[in-house]
C-alpha cells in the first residue's frame, strides 16, 4: 500500500469558482481529502498566448484542447478582457475547501507572471510576488498557509528561501521521483521538497493512444507496483471535463489499496529517520515529457 498525495493546482477564476466545488463533491463522495493550492491575485491567463513560440507548446495545446478546458472568456483575460482578481471574487469557494476538511496553501499571486518570470527574477521581485500571495491568503483564511506549490513548477533560490522564512515544513514546487532537502549554495534549507512524481493528465492525453476516456489506465499502471507518489491535478481539468477520468483514477487507487490524501499526510509519513536521511539538492532544471519548457526537477 502506498500514500498518494493529491495536490490540486487552482490556476484561474473559472477553476476556482467552478472546478473547486466540483472537486469537493467528487472527493467527498470518495471520502478523501486533498491539498488545494490557490492562485490569489489577477487572472492573466490570456498573456500565456505568448508562449506560442516555446518548444512543445503548440503540441501540448493541440493535444489537450486548451479552449475546451479553459473557455474563451478565460483565454481573453488580460488581452481583450480585464484580468479579474481571483481572491477578491472567489474567496468563498476557497474557504469552502478548508471548511470541507481539505488542506490549503499558496500556488501564486499571478500565475502567468510567476511562471514566465520567476526563473530569471531577482530576490526583490520574488519576495514582492510571494508577499502579495501571503497577505491575500491571510485575508481570506485568517491563518498562515500550510504549504506551497509553485505555478508551472517554476522557482528560484530566493523563492525557496522565502518558504523557509515563512516557516513552512514542506512544499511541492517541482518534479522528481522522491522527497529531498533543497539547498542554496551548498547550505541545506529546513523545509522538505516533495515533488510531483506522476505525469499529469494533460501531459499524457493525446499520446500513445491515450484519450480522455482511458487516461486513468497508464497512471494506475504506474502505481500498481507501489511506492509513495505525489499527483498534481488541476481544478480546470479534473474539476471540469476530465472529472470522469479523475473519478476512475480515485476508484482505481482505492482498489489497489493505496491511500490518497493531503501533502500533510505525505509529509507526516516521512517523520524521524527518513527526514534525517533525505538527499540534498541545489535548484536544477530539466524537461518533462508532454510539458513545454523546463521545470524544476529533483532526484
Amino acid at each position: 500500500m502506498a500514500r498518494i498525495a493529491l495536490k490540486v493546482d487552482v490556476d484561474t477564476l473559472r477553476g476556482t469558482r467552478e472546478g473547486v466545488p466540483r472537486l469537493l463533491r467528487l472527493l467527498d463522495r470518495h471520502g478523501l481529502r486533498a491539498t488545494f493550492l490557490f492562485s490569489l491575485g489577477p487572472d492573466h491567463t490570456g498573456w500565456a498566448l505568448k508562449r506560442v513560440f516555446r518548444p512543445g507548446f503548440l503540441s501540448k495545446v493541440s493535444r489537450t484542447s486548451v479552449r475546451r478546458h479553459y473557455g474563451w472568456r478565460t483565454l481573453m483575460y488580460g488581452v481583450l478582457l480585464p484580468a479579474p482578481d481571483i481572491g477578491a471574487r472567489a474567496a468563498a469557494e476557497m474557504r469552502a475547501a478548508r471548511d470541507a476538511g481539505h488542506e490549503c496553501g499558496i500556488h501564486c499571486w499571478d500565475h502567468v507572471v510567476w511562471q514566465d518570470g520567476v526563473r530569471r527574477a531577482d530576490a526583490a521581485w520574488t519576495r514582492a510576488q510571494m508577499q502579495l500571495a501571503y497577505e491575500r491568503y491571510g485575508e481570506i483564511f485568517g491563518a498562515a498557509p500550510a504549504t506551497h506549490g509553485a505555478a508551472g513548477w517554476q522557482m528560484n533560490d530566493a523563492a525557496w528561501q522565502q518558504l523557509d522564512d515563512w516557516g513552512l515544513a514542506y512544499a511541492s514546487d517541482g518534479r522528481g521521483a522522491a522527497p529531498y532537502r533543497p539547498t542554496i549554495g551548498g547550505r541545506p534549507l529546513r523545509h522538505v521538497q516533495m515533488p510531483t512524481t506522476l505525469p499529469t493528465l494533460d501531459e499524457i492525453i493525446g499520446s500513445d493512444g491515450i484519450t480522455e476516456a482511458n487516461a486513468a489506465r497508464p497512471l494506475l499502471a504506474a502505481t500498481a507496483r507501489g511506492g509513495d507518489q505525489v499527483y498534481t491535478l488541476h481544478a480546470e481539468l479534473e474539476g471540469g471535463l476530465l472529472a470522469p477520468a479523475f473519478d476512475d483514477l480515485l476508484a482505481g487507487w482505492k482498489a489497489q489499496g493505496h491511500r490518497p490524501g493531503t501533502m500533510a499526510d505525505h509529509h507526516a509519513a516521512l517523520a524521524g529517520a527518513v527526514l534525517a536521511d533525505l538527499p540534498a539538492q541545489e535548484l536544477r532544471w530539466g524537461a518533462v515529457p508532454g510539458r513545454s519548457g523546463e521545470l524544476i526537477v529533483g532526484p
